[in-house]
């Protein structure tokens, strides 16, 4: 019986305690739901959080910047405020600054340019002054190279018109006499008489001294304002120098080649005179004073192909003038004409686009001579200009009227002296002047 009941008990107990483990169980699901709604509660409040900081930080920032600005506003302002008079201060004394330097600087450029002009003016003035010497310098020189002829002409005729009281046929015949002694020539002289008497009739001169003015202002209008300048411009350009032996070619040549290389030229010399004995090696010497080249062959060889050879190498080197002796005599008129022909036809062939001179150089000294020469030379070949050597030489120096009047050809340079100054352009005034004994 003690048994049943304990047994009862036991089942008892044991329900009980079932019971309470279920219980226990269901404790325990319903704590861990609990706590799984807590977690899900918490992370729920914990992204609302997040939702809501972030949003404020920005705001946050937002406000924080824009109380920055303010504040930087406010201090510009307070700065601005304070120290704008003394930055609008500095400013001005900066632009000041920057303007008088700037005027500085105009200023000084004006001074450079007036010291640039004033060189210019002084550069100026001492060419004019050297200009002014060199032809003092060239006129002396043209003075005392004509000299004697002013004895033979000039002097004579104011010997002659100071023996005379009044003017009368006699004076006017022997005024002819020194005018063709002095190799005018006849034709020359007779039409300056004429002009003279005519001149003396229609101005009523009675005293004779009065007569030397008419004759300088004939002879003046006779010669022209002629200042015949040398036609080398522009360049290339080729001069053909002829004539006959023992005129003065060669030297005219060498004082010619002398002259440009001074002016800067580019000379070259051409020994086309092949048939007169050592005419080649005079014309090297000269070249080798100067120093220029010069193109050469043999003795005996065609001029022709001397200047040919010559005409090529003046283009190779870019010559800017080229001169050219050529032959002075042949056995007779044709064969001058012949060979000058020639050379003509060569130049006119190779060097088309060349300035061309012809010159024909005649000794003063010679007097009429010189005229009969020129008269040969300009049927043989078309002359351009005279040259009159050894003026200084001579007192027949009436022979530059003679060629002007007979020859109708300008005479473009005269010799009056031995230096290489002395060969001279001819100005007609000058000549005249110096004819007569005038300053410059």
């Amino acid at each position: 019986m003690f048994k049943k009941i304990f047994d009862k008990f036991k089942k008892k107990d044991q329900q009980i305690e079932q019971e309470i483990q279920e219980q226990e169980i269901e404790q325990e699901i319903e704590e861990q739901e609990i706590e799984e709604e807590i977690q899900e509660i918490e992370q729920e409040i914990q992204e609302s959080k997040e939702d809501e900081v972030q949003p404020n930080e920005e705001e946050i920032i937002e406000e924080h910047e824009e109380e920055e600005l303010k504040v930087d506003e406010i201090s510009v302002d307070e700065y601005v405020e304070q120290d704008l008079e003394e930055v609008v201060e500095e400013k001005l004394e900066e632009l000041k600054k920057e303007e008088t330097k700037k005027e500085e600087i105009k200023e000084v450029e004006e001074v450079k340019e007036e010291v640039e002009e004033v060189k210019e003016e002084v550069e100026e003035v001492k060419e004019e002054v050297e200009e002014e010497e060199s032809k003092v310098s060239l006129f002396s020189r043209l003075k005392d190279g004509l000299s004697k002829t002013k004895k033979g002409i000039t002097d004579r005729v104011d010997q002659l018109l100071k023996s005379y009281v009044k003017i009368d046929e006699e004076l006017f015949e022997d005024l002819e006499e020194i005018l063709i002694t002095s190799d005018v020539g006849v034709n020359t002289t007779m039409d300056i008489v004429e002009q003279l008497k005519d001149r003396v009739k229609s101005k009523k001169i009675t005293d004779a001294i009065h007569v030397r003015d008419e004759l300088k202002e004939i002879l003046s209008d006779m010669l022209g304002d002629e200042q015949s300048n040398l036609n080398i411009e522009p360049s290339p350009a080729i001069i053909l120098v002829v004539g006959v032996n023992g005129v003065g070619k060669t030297t005219t040549i060498g004082k010619m080649a002398n002259r440009f290389k001074k002016e800067g030229k580019n000379v070259l010399l051409a020994a086309g005179d092949t048939f007169r004995a050592a005419a080649i090696d005079q014309l090297e010497v000269w070249a080798d004073r100067v120093g220029v080249d010069i193109i050469k062959h043999s003795e005996g060889s065609d001029p022709g192909a001397v200047i040919f050879d010559a005409i090529a190498a003046a283009k190779s080197r870019k010559a800017d003038v080229l001169i050219c002796d050529t032959a002075g005599r042949l056995h007779n008129k044709k064969n001058l004409m012949n060979e000058l022909g020639k050379v003509f036809k060569i130049v006119d062939r190779e060097y088309p686009q060349a300035s061309k001179e012809v010159l024909l150089v005649v000794d003063a000294t010679t007097g009429q001579n010189a005229i009969s020469q020129a008269k040969v030379f300009k049927e043989a070949a078309n002359i351009t200009g005279i040259v009159l050597t050894k003026l200084d030489g001579t007192a027949k120096g009436g022979v530059v009227l003679a060629v002007k009047s007979e020859l109708n050809v300008p005479v473009k340079l005269i010799g009056v002296g031995e230096q290489m100054e002395d060969l001279q352009d001819f100005n007609s005034k000058d000549f005249v002047k110096a004819l007569f004994g005038d300053e410059n």
